[in-house]
């Protein structure tokens, strides 16, 4: 019984000091809580693990106050955007909020120490809410390096050297969370960017999501976009970022070049072909059907459209300012009941003696050698590398140029373990999201958007994290697709129509004749049967 009691009270304890650890009235630049394994049979009724840790943030900015002397903005005179603290949508949260459209933004922070990332676990985190959406342009942040690489606060733009770019990029057919190392080429001295490859897409919504970016000291990097794996990748894979950070062994040679007598041409004209005799390069492609006959009963002297006999001339029209009013044309109702009105013409064919221009038949290039390539050389900006080197960060800036206003920028977070990252998440961006979403979805139903659709995007989320399901919604959408065709076709009763006897404008194909032509040729002569009959009246309709 006592060790119960016990148990129950270091429980309590340990409850107290997590919650506070997360309290918003209690700041910590490196805060340690410690966590008491409670006695199996508490653990049993109180289903729980309790967890002995380390927090520890490098760097948290949440805006709670303003950013005025502490956020500097570039006094570059191409940033004219006005940066705002405000306050999130439906919140009691602020933020850093990018006020006008079709603005550069430029605003940098100077951390108190520089922050390395070359040893043990390093996480980038921070939220953006794109509350008007986001078209085109940027929400990413930029974490760069001391100034020492030769760039100053009020002067900072988009040429300050930085280590890490991270975060939301859409305009056009860029849809992608960036991330982009630039890594120093230990032979060259050269600075290179080196993007990641496939990155994941930005969330089409405009409520608050949450970034992060996890890099390990095993080269992994993990992104993730409201705590969900978005992308894993390997620093030194030449899979995962382009280019690769280790260059390749072997290059082309700059200074190879291609011999001029080096024939690429895998065929040739043959030059010894003669056009022959017979072959008429002026023949036209289609002539008259001689064969063809005017169907009886053509009316020849009617119009194929007449005078509109219901119309009339309205009452407000003048003749000397609007003009000689006509009344609007209909078709003619006695070409309704005829095979055809007007001066009938024979149709065309294809003409059987047409061979169009004459070319000379291609042979094999007896001179080819092959597609050219210049010879390769090794390498001289080669270098093996077991780790990025990675640049320490000394200051984060937000460079942009957007033609969106509302964008929101909050809790930015720099830390050196995972459950920091994750205990952020927790406190300060899954209270707002699950507000706005729900917020959203009551906005939707009010619109008038039906639940199916809503229940279509929940099954294409889920979809998402279960490729089965993904395959069941794919199956599922091939399955209605087809039966609606099946409908269309077969569902209904077709209404009987007498049909109309045309007049026989060509004669049956010889058998030979017939087994010889192509399909293309049966469809081009069908094509000029079908011509022979009355063609298809024009509507010519006047207001």
């Amino acid at each position: 019984m006592a060790k119960s009691r016990i148990s129950s009270v270091l429980l309590l304890i340990a409850c107290f000091g997590f919650a506070l650890c997360l309290s918003e009235t209690v700041r910590f630049t490196s805060t340690s809580c410690f966590f008491v394994l409670s006695a199996r049979s508490v653990l049993k009724r109180f289903d729980c693990l309790i967890w002995f840790c380390f927090f520890d943030q490098l760097f948290y900015e949440s805006f709670d106050e303003s950013f005025d002397g502490r956020w500097i903005v570039s006094d570059k005179s191409d940033y004219s955007g006005v940066w705002k603290h405000a306050k999130s949508e439906g919140h009691e949260d602020y933020g850093l909020l990018v006020s006008e459209k079709a603005r550069k933004y430029a605003i940098v922070k100077d951390l108190d120490k520089p922050i390395t990332l070359k040893d043990g676990t390093i996480v980038l985190q921070y939220e953006v809410r794109l509350q008007n959406g986001l078209e085109c342009g940027g929400a990413y942040i930029k974490y760069l390096r001391p100034q020492e690489a030769g760039w100053t606060t009020k002067e900072f733009d988009n040429e300050s050297p930085y280590s890490i770019m991270f975060g939301p990029d859409k305009c056009g057919s860029t849809n992608k969370v960036h991330f982009i190392l630039k890594h120093k080429n230990p032979k060259t001295g050269e600075y290179v960017e080196h993007h990641l490859k496939y990155p994941p897409s930005v969330p089409y919504d405009k409520l608050s999501h949450v970034y992060t970016a996890i890099i390990k000291p095993d080269n992994e990097l993990r992104i993730l976009i409201d705590g969900e794996e978005k992308k894993k990748a390997n620093f030194l894979s030449a899979d995962d970022f382009e280019p690769a950070l280790i260059p390749s062994k072997m290059i082309p040679d700059p200074d190879d070049k291609k011999p001029e007598d080096w024939d690429e041409r895998a065929k040739i004209p043959d030059a010894d072909a003669v056009k022959p005799d017979d072959w008429d390069e002026d023949a036209p492609m289609e002539i008259e059907d001689e064969e063809a006959v005017k169907p009886e009963g053509w009316l020849d002297d009617e119009p194929e459209e007449i005078d509109d006999p219901e119309a009339t001339k309205p009452e407000d029209w003048d003749d000397e300012e609007d003009g000689e009013w006509e009344a609007p044309k209909i078709d003619n109702p006695k070409c309704e009941a005829g095979p055809g009105c007007g001066e009938w013409k024979r149709p065309t064919k294809r003409n059987p003696a047409y061979k169009g221009k004459w070319h000379a038949p291609m042979i094999d290039n007896p001179n080819y050698k092959g597609i050219w390539k210049p010879q390769e050389i090794p390498n001289p900006a080669y270098f093996e590398l077991e780790k990025p080197d990675f640049e320490p960060i000394a200051a984060l800036g937000i460079e942009i140029w957007t033609m969106q206003d509302g964008i929101l920028f909050d809790n930015i977070l720099i830390a050196d373990e995972e459950k920091v990252a994750e205990s952020y998440r927790e406190k300060t961006w899954k209270p707002k999201f699950d507000v706005e979403k729900e917020k959203q979805k009551e906005e939707d139903a009010a619109a008038g958007v039906s639940e199916g659709l809503s229940g279509f995007h929940d099954v294409i989320e889920k979809a998402e994290k279960q490729p089965n399901l993904t395959i069941g919604v794919l199956v599922s959408i091939v399955v209605v697709f087809v039966t609606v065709i099946f409908r269309i076709l077969f569902g209904g009763k077709k209404p009987v129509v007498a049909p109309v006897p045309k007049p026989e404008t060509k004669k049956d194909l010889a058998p030979a004749e017939a087994e010889g032509s192509s399909g293309g040729e049966k469809e081009e002569e069908k094509e000029k049967e079908d011509a022979a009959a009355p063609r298809p009246r024009r509507s010519r309709r006047e207001t």
